[in-house]
């Protein structure tokens, strides 16, 4: 190769450098994961009627480190909200740290809780499995738990482009519906409570909801499905 040759390299090298470096994260694995997972959070929330503002779900990675640092304590994790149509419907959000998930943790959290009475659901994000005696304590707790994985938040599975559309229906269009095509509840098909949409959308057993299929390759298809 002639001396021409080299310099185009080097000239192509130039110009591709900045163009890598700048998918180079330069910050921490921990304040990445928590910002994803705290997003997809802040997502959820939304779609289960919660009052979240957009500006928070819109937040950037930048903006958040810039907020909680590159080792987010935690504590400013959590976030509280109410629904939009119904104000006695409080859920609180709270982040557990990276080391297993005893029952003195439980109960930390439960003293640290104000107004537990007017409190409608606890979501808490872990890192590691629960114990067993935690898991009992809070089978306890007054209100509503839901326990989910922070790995199962890093990315949000309603986003797929290949996951199809749910509607929760009200108990309105679920009683139609039945009426329509002259159906009990329990002939309808099931989706299992412990299944990936029906926690992030924190269905509980007996409610229904429109599944709409759609693509490219297949006409628009619509099921519906009970939750069991």
């Amino acid at each position: 190769m002639d001396l021409n040759g080299f310099a185009a390299m080097d000239m192509d090298a130039e110009n591709l450098g900045p163009c890598l470096t700048s998918f180079v994260d330069d910050g921490t694995v921990e304040s990445h994961r928590y910002f994803l997972a705290r997003r997809t959070v802040l997502e959820m929330l939304k779609d289960r009627g919660f009052a979240i503002p957009n500006s928070e779900i819109e937040s950037t990675l930048e903006e958040f480190r810039e907020k909680f640092g590159q080792k987010p304590d935690i504590e400013r994790l959590r976030i509280s909200s109410m629904h939009r149509n119904d104000l006695s419907n409080k859920v609180l959000v709270i982040f557990c740290g990276p080391n297993a998930v005893k029952v003195n943790v439980i109960r930390s959290i439960l003293t640290q809780i104000m107004n537990k009475e007017s409190l409608s659901r606890l979501i808490l994000i872990i890192q590691k499995p629960m114990t067993a005696p935690a898991m009992k304590a809070v089978e306890l707790l007054p209100f509503k738990v839901e326990i989910f994985q922070i790995t199962d938040l890093l990315v949000n599975i309603t986003k797929h482009v290949l996951k199809p559309k749910h509607e929760l229906l009200n108990n309105e269009e679920k009683e139609k519906l039945l009426k329509k095509y002259n159906l009990e509840e329990k002939q309808l098909p099931r989706m299992s409570q412990k299944d990936a949409i029906a926690r992030y959308y924190g269905l509980e057993k007996g409610q229904v909801v429109k599944v709409t299929y759609s693509s490219e390759i297949i006409e628009t298809h619509v099921t519906y499905r009970c939750v069991w």
